[in-house]
């Protein structure tokens, strides 16, 4: 039997494992932005509001953008 494949399958980052290192998360950010259709100054800027704090404001832009395509656990 062949079925379609699922496409509503979701996208799962844990924060407490090597996927949520803050580099992990920069690479994730910029791959998903290209996806997404992004401008490369989009992109740029992405990059920066997300490495202009600390952790936790990491997280923070990365949910903002990408919230409704890639759920962060901790």
């Amino acid at each position: 039997m062949i079925r379609e494949k699922d496409t509503t399958s979701e996208i799962v980052i844990d924060l407490t494992g090597p996927e949520g290192n803050a580099y992990v998360l920069l690479g994730y950010a910029k791959r998903y932005a290209n996806d997404l259709g992004y401008s490369e100054e989009e992109v740029e800027d992405l990059m920066k509001a997300m490495q202009s704090g600390d952790y936790e404001n990491l997280i923070n832009v990365f949910d903002d953008h990408f919230g409704h395509y890639v759920i962060l656990e901790r």
